[in-house]
């Protein structure tokens, strides 16, 4: 910047205010030169051990010996040259011969530090087995334990003494182009309540599965730590904890702060830059999707995307019963954001399915720690997201009575209770139900409201099971079940993939029914024969694609997407973006030309007769 420009600034601003905006012009570059310069190192700027030490570009030992000489490496590994493949083997071979899955979990992000493409190969080739590890239920613990498998910070944190200063610590983050923020104020992790600080592990676990499942480049994703504190003593009080030492922030001052954090990310980033809300507490976490919703390309995962692939599961489950959603009665076990968030998706699709608000909320019932919602209750808040769903009836507490009471055709865990569906319980579903639908759905699986072989022993073989954790099949009366695990991962990868892809400005509402409806229609019939509502997890990463494509064509269609112009085949266009795990080539870039203008000319001898040109 011209030294003109900067005095005429000068005059106008305070002192204090130049040297501000002199600095943010000194560290961020933000108005002009960031748009120019790349903010992370291109390959052809490492060299030598600072190359073995950088995961993005790191291959290990599949380096050639040609690489190693081109870039200075040579000599600083075994002269063996070992394929990726070769690579991802011995990292497997290794993996198992661990005792548990907190040591498996610290193994695979030592991975990730060291080779990030390795590290997305073998997630991506192992996704059945390493989701687990990567996410719920592993990563609960591991949140639990975070300060103890902390080893270097994988994204920013941010705490409510930095308000005035978000966007300076945005600026810190040295890549620019970031299209993907997964955030959380650490107060409602999983079912494990509040971990402050320590809940960091959900925002990096989160985009993992980003690039793992959804193809999205790790560069352009940033999990953040917004640290207002924690109120849970028993973690704060470890010489080990990462976070704040203080009481939650709450009130005006929460707010303000996270309209900061709003505003400087899409001063750093961009509008486009999608938004995920992850973990925060029920009484935030409502008032701030509608807060935002409208204003920027934002979505909750734990209200949106767990609404979404819960009602693709009663797609797949519908397929079984030969019924429609109106057909049925729900009865919701526990009444926080997840359950409120499927009951308003489940009452949004039943709309477009031709019924009234009214008659589709009258097929929804709702039970919480107090029992079953009703008007008149004398226990437990009726306000909020719940109120719609509060009905005339008995207030009754025993959830066996209620079943008997309300007679659903499906009961949605949602509570975070472990084994909240006893056996009389499941046994009153099967007495009500010829093909009773049993969907327990908190994690971690210590939080499942009841197992996967509880539910077939105890309903005879007959259930529509689904849960939130991963159970492995059950034998039954000589037969194989699968039971269908309602993981997040089928939604939320899908609808970043798309929302980025297309530039979309905002994250619709439709957008979590179409996905739901599009998963639900992606079970064969194969799977559904096998008590299967959910695609197998192998299927994981096609399915995403086919979602993404699937939403790119309503984006378009609805003229909400700002990617242009328009690409005729949209599966297509999803596949090119999508981050590739082979490695890169880092030899000497070299090409031919024509053998007469390529050939070495040697000196002519005196004997032979020279034209001079003039």
């Amino acid at each position: 910047m011209p030294f003109s420009s900067l005095r005429g600034i000068r005059s106008v601003l305070s002192y204090y205010q130049y040297l501000r905006y002199f600095q943010l012009q000194q560290r961020c570059l933000v108005t002009i030169t960031d748009e120019y310069r790349p903010t992370t190192k291109s390959r052809a700027s490492i060299k030598g051990v600072e190359l073995l030490r950088n995961p993005a570009f790191n291959k290990g030992m599949a380096f050639t010996l040609e690489e190693r000489q081109h870039m200075g490496i040579h000599g600083l590994l075994p002269p063996a040259v070992l394929t990726q493949d070769i690579q991802a083997l011995r990292f497997m071979i290794n993996f198992h011969r661990m005792n548990n899955d907190l040591d498996r979990y610290t193994e695979l992000m030592n991975l990730s530090d060291r080779n990030e493409k390795l590290f997305f190969r073998v997630i991506a080739d192992n996704i059945e087995e390493l989701i687990p590890i990567v996410y719920t239920p592993t990563v609960g613990l591991a949140c639990q334990k975070y300060g103890l498998v902390f080893k270097r910070p994988r994204g920013l944190f941010i705490t409510i003494h930095d308000k005035g200063h978000i966007y300076d610590i945005l600026c810190n983050w040295t890549e620019r182009h970031v299209k993907a923020i997964v955030v959380t104020d650490g107060e409602r992790i999983l079912g494990l309540g509040d971990l402050g600080a320590s809940g960091m592990g959900i925002p990096v676990g989160k985009l993992q599965l980003y690039t793992a499942i959804a193809g999205i480049p790790p560069q352009h994703c940033l999990p953040i730590m917004l640290d207002v504190g924690t109120n849970n003593e028993e973690i704060s009080s470890s010489p080990l904890y990462v976070g704040l030492r203080q009481n939650r922030v709450t009130g005006k001052e929460y707010d303000e702060f996270i309209d900061e954090f709003m505003a400087a990310v899409v001063q750093r980033f961009g509008w486009e830059c999608l938004i995920q809300f992850e973990d925060f507490a029920s009484h935030n976490a409502y008032r701030l999707l509608e807060r935002y919703q409208k204003a920027y390309c934002t979505f909750n995962d734990d209200i949106q995307g767990t609404a979404a692939v819960v009602l693709a599961g009663v797609f797949g489950a519908l397929r079984i019963t030969s019924t429609k959603l109106i057909d049925n009665t729900y009865l919701f076990v526990g009444a926080g954001q997840a359950a409120c968030g499927i009951a308003d998706l489940l009452t949004h699709a039943m709309v477009r399915e031709g019924a009234s608000i009214e008659e589709a909320r009258s097929k929804i019932w709702m039970y919480d720690v107090h029992g079953l919602i009703v008007e008149g209750r004398p226990q437990g808040d009726l306000e909020g997201h719940k109120a719609p769903y509060v009905k005339k009836g008995k207030a009754i507490k025993d959830l066996a009575a209620v079943v008997d009471f309300v007679k659903p055709s499906m009961l949605m865990g949602a509570s975070g209770v472990g084994r909240l569906f006893h056996e009389g319980v499941l046994k009153k579903m099967a007495q009500i139900n010829e093909r009773p639908v049993i969907f327990a759905l908190s994690n971690p699986t210590s939080r499942a409201e009841c197992t996967a072989e509880e539910a077939y022993r105890e309903t005879d073989g007959r259930c529509i099971f689904a849960s939130g954790s991963p159970f492995k099949p059950v034998v039954y009366n000589n037969k194989t079940f699968h039971p269908g695990q309602g993981n997040n991962a089928y939604i939320f990868p899908a609808v970043a993939l798309a929302t980025i892809a297309c530039s979309a400005r905002h994250v619709e509402e439709d957008m979590f029914l179409i996905a739901a409806q599009k998963l639900g229609s992606l079970v064969s019939e194969d799977d559904l024969s096998n008590g299967r509502v959910y695609p197998p997890i192998p299927k994981t990463h096609e399915v995403t694609v086919k979602i993404a494509a699937h939403l790119a064509e309503h984006l378009y269609a609805t003229k909400k997407a700002w990617n242009y112009p328009e690409p005729d085949d949209k599966e297509e266009f999803i596949r090119m973006q999508l981050y590739d795990t082979s490695y890169e080539y880092f030899g000497p870039k070299i090409w031919n030309w024509p053998e007469k203008h390529s050939a070495v000319r040697s000196v002519p001898s005196m004997d032979e007769n020279i034209v001079l040109q003039p």
